[in-house]
């Protein structure tokens, strides 16, 4: 927990953190008590949610991290409209439950292009309200007791968010840090779990300016960011791609060192993800982009070894310059 951040004690206001009754509109920022307001969110119930499929998991404890994800499905839609995002919440849903298998919406949180909030999984609401436990998601595989995530809708990975939906993140994530004492460094995107481009390059360099503005807004010091594992794609080439073959060869997969992420290299990573489970994704977004074969956070500690820190990759990188 970063100094001088507490839910109950923000900005020395020493108020709880009691959340009004009711959906009125209003915005993550800090009132003149100290106190974080609720921003409008859309329950489950409002949208049309079918039930779950068994009881909702709500966890002891608060999560530990706050995650970002694209939806990229449907798309980067002009429809701002409130019931658009409904009706993404509920295709959402249907996809999950129908096609993946899931008890829910995977994701606690949905934010439209539009800038309406949706309650995804159910429960996760009145929980958050709550600010001492956890509804359970399906949304970062291996971490989803710790993590509690927010998709939002469309793709990223060259386009920029709309200025409606980056306002509406900014707020939930400024309420969901002041409800469950998150530093704001702690604020991830998905593919710093895994190899995944979730929530696509662009929105993921952005976390660095949502971080600081939810610092800004909670009144607390921003400290360093945790070091970053490089995402690796096919086609990519460089010195990073060169250590990644070096570290493939060393555990004995037929890779050239050219420094080209091309097929083979592609293989010999997808074969690790495979032989430690990793292969298949937890995400809604990367269930609809052919992500087989990249490296990233889940797989760079493997190559590395698991007692190296995330910044060994960096000292390795140097050696090759």
């Amino acid at each position: 927990m970063a100094p001088g951040f507490r839910r109950r004690t923000l900005l020395g206001a020493g108020l709880a953190a009691t959340v009004a009754g009711g959906l009125t509109a209003r915005t993550a920022h800090a009132t003149s008590s100290g106190h974080i307001s609720e921003p409008t969110i859309y329950g489950t119930a409002e949208w049309g949610a079918r039930p779950p499929r068994e009881k909702i998991v709500v966890l002891d404890n608060p999560p530990t991290y706050i995650t970002v994800h694209h939806t990229v499905e449907p798309g980067n839609s002009d429809d701002m409209s409130v019931e658009h995002a409904f009706e993404i919440s509920r295709a959402m849903q249907n996809y999950h439950m129908d096609s993946r298998g899931w008890i829910d919406t995977g994701q606690q949180f949905t934010i439209s292009r539009g800038g309406h909030i949706t309650e995804g999984r159910h429960r996760s609401l009145e929980i958050l309200r709550e600010g001492s436990r956890h509804v359970e998601g399906t949304n970062v595989a291996d971490f989803n007791s710790r993590v509690i995530g927010i998709e939002n809708e469309g793709l990223y990975t060259a386009e920029d968010v709309p200025l409606t939906l980056w306002d509406s993140l900014a707020d939930l994530v400024t309420y969901m840090a002041y409800q469950y004492n998150v530093p704001p460094q702690r604020i991830m995107g998905h593919r710093d779990f895994g190899s995944t481009q979730c929530p696509g390059d662009v929105l993921y360099k952005r976390l660095a300016e949502l971080r600081g503005t939810v610092a800004q807004r909670l009144g607390t010091p921003l400290p360093p960011s945790l070091p970053e594992w490089p995402l690796l794609r096919p086609g990519d080439t460089g010195d990073r791609v060169l250590l990644a073959q070096r570290l493939l060869r060393q555990r004995g997969a037929r890779v050239p060192t050219d420094g080209v992420f091309g097929p083979a290299t592609r293989e010999a990573v997808a074969d690790i993800a495979a032989s430690h489970g990793l292969d298949t994704p937890s995400c809604a977004a990367c269930a609809h982009v052919d992500e087989r074969g990249f490296l990233g956070a889940d797989i760079w500690p493997l190559l590395l070894g698991p007692e190296r820190s995330r910044s060994e990759w960096q000292r390795r990188l140097a050696v090759l310059r």
